[in-house]
């Protein structure tokens, strides 16, 4: 009889997973698997990866996948969310794998067991990004905490992801920093990705915080330019994390680690560094497998 309701247990999970998965593909950014006729009927061989909207809305993912499928036996569906709810679906033993950049709040899912094998892969970094007329006269400041004061003070108005992504996370740190709490008809919350949110911006000839990757990928479309970078606080810092099968038994572990290899392997290290470079005259993201954390902070 406990068996019986083992084993119920797990289907029902399963059921549970395999239905989240399809309704988050139908309203997500997904997408990115080469071959999805060669997905196996069992799923033993799919991993889904919950991702950050940058690594989808760069373009990275789009040119490394394919790559994975063809050395590998796994097909990869991507759910690409703010960091949040990728974070989230681990929790819930609804991924596989991760690939994030809030390193708080990874930390935090991995003391409390849910995810294993972190692993940094590359960085970048965040930028403010405003309209041509700067009316916050933002324009070449270097301490990001000072532009965010400079938007507060002028009210001059600002789009935030207002989605529990990374990139959101870091933008309520600057406001924490200020000590305010924003509202007002100055700011509003998209609830998009930074795709989206880079365009609302534009249209609406408001200041956002960015990755820069995305930005890149999208400037012809934007009426917006970078004002405010190179302070250390901007680092964008990028990690993979497995979803820990002691707290979820059906998640595809051998798959996350398959991918995590992919990803830290000397060949697909310098195809992160060359990503962009051709198309933008600079890399989008820059590959960190043989650094560490501190290393980046010295830089």
């Amino acid at each position: 009889m406990m068996f019986e309701k083992i084993q119920n247990s797990l289907m029902n999970h399963s059921i549970i997973r395999n239905a989240l998965f399809v309704f988050l593909v139908t309203i997500a950014v997904s997408g990115c698997s080469p071959n999805p006729e060669a997905d196996a009927e069992d799923g033993v061989n799919e991993i889904i990866l919950a991702t950050t909207t940058s690594t989808q809305d760069s373009g990275l993912l789009d040119f490394l996948l394919p790559k994975f499928h063809a050395e590998n036996e796994y097909l990869v569906k991507t759910i690409a969310v703010g960091t949040g709810k990728a974070l989230k679906m681990a929790k819930d033993g609804n991924a596989d794998v991760l690939l994030v950049h809030a390193p708080p709040a990874e930390i935090e899912l991995v003391d409390k067991g849910f995810g294993i094998d972190r692993t940094l892969i590359m960085h970048n970094d965040f930028v403010i990004a405003g309209p041509l007329d700067d009316p916050a006269a933002i324009s070449g400041m270097n301490i990001a905490m000072n532009a965010f004061q400079r938007i507060l003070n002028t009210e001059s108005k600002f789009i935030s992801r207002g989605d529990d992504s990374g990139t959101h996370k870091k933008e309520l740190e600057f406001w924490r920093e200020i000590d305010t709490q924003p509202e007002g008809d100055f700011y509003l919350e998209s609830g998009q990705g930074m795709a989206a949110t880079l365009r609302i911006a534009s249209e609406k000839a408001g200041y956002t915080l960015t990755d820069r990757a995305t930005y890149l990928a999208n400037r012809d479309y934007l009426d917006l330019e970078i004002l405010v970078e190179g302070d250390q606080r901007l680092l964008n810092i990028y990690h993979v994390i497995a979803v820990n099968p002691e707290k979820w038994p059906l998640v595809n572990y051998s798959g996350a680690k398959a991918f995590t290899s992919f990803l830290v392997s000397a060949k697909t290290q310098q195809l992160i560094g060359d990503f962009g470079v051709d198309q933008y005259g600079q890399p989008l993201f820059f590959p960190d497998a043989d650094k560490s954390v501190t290393d980046l902070s010295n830089d």
